[in-house]
């Protein structure tokens, strides 16, 4: 086998860890495809706390954005230790071949489309671990989220103080790709 072969093989069996900043889209793509169907995602141990679809009205944001939809997160990945008052973990963990969070539309035939990934680290366990400097994909940094409590909205959305990153790998995104609403996604099939 040529060097540059065992190269690319290795290359394709690493994981694609937001420490190596930069990340293929079309190889997390490729990783994440079999979450199209939810029954995969449920098998492998990702769940939705309550079923509720996040849209940026909800959270007292303009209504423009869009929404992000109803996450699915998995719990060991996240090593959630408590979800009183808030949802917490110890997670730092940055694998973008296997995300920590999957992201779907409610449709109105009663399913649910894949539109976006998500992986979330909290702040305290990212700190904890010495990793200092705030995560980083594709150049970007990744949200830092955290209640105000001086507003109506939950800008953590029930957790306690992150860093997250969507990713929109399957709906185009006019506000780019990495960015935390759509505005073509919505919440409108939602079920209550």
């Amino acid at each position: 086998m040529k060097k540059t072969s065992i190269l690319t093989l290795l290359a394709a069996l690493a994981p694609m860890s937001v420490l190596a900043d930069e990340v293929d889209l079309d190889a997390m793509r490729a990783s994440v495809e079999k979450y199209s169907d939810i029954n995969v995602a449920l098998a492998e141990g990702y769940i939705t706390p309550d079923n509720h679809c996040v849209s940026a009205e909800a959270e007292g944001l303009p209504a423009e954005l869009g929404a992000m939809g109803i996450h699915y997160i998995h719990p060991a990945m996240l090593k959630i230790t408590g979800t009183e008052p808030r949802v917490n973990g110890e997670s730092t963990y940055t694998d973008w071949s296997q995300p920590s969070i999957l992201i779907y539309e409610p449709q109105a035939d009663g399913s649910l489309e894949l539109v976006a990934v998500e992986n979330l680290v909290f702040e305290a366990a990212w700190k904890a671990a010495g990793m200092g400097d705030v995560p980083m994909l594709n150049g970007r940094a990744w949200d830092h989220m955290a209640d105000d409590p001086n507003t109506a909205g939950d800008e953590a959305h029930g957790f306690m103080p992150h860093y997250d990153q969507h990713v929109w790998l399957f709906r185009e995104n006019p506000m780019g790709v990495l960015m935390p609403f759509n505005p073509n996604v919505t919440c409108e099939h939602a079920k209550s």
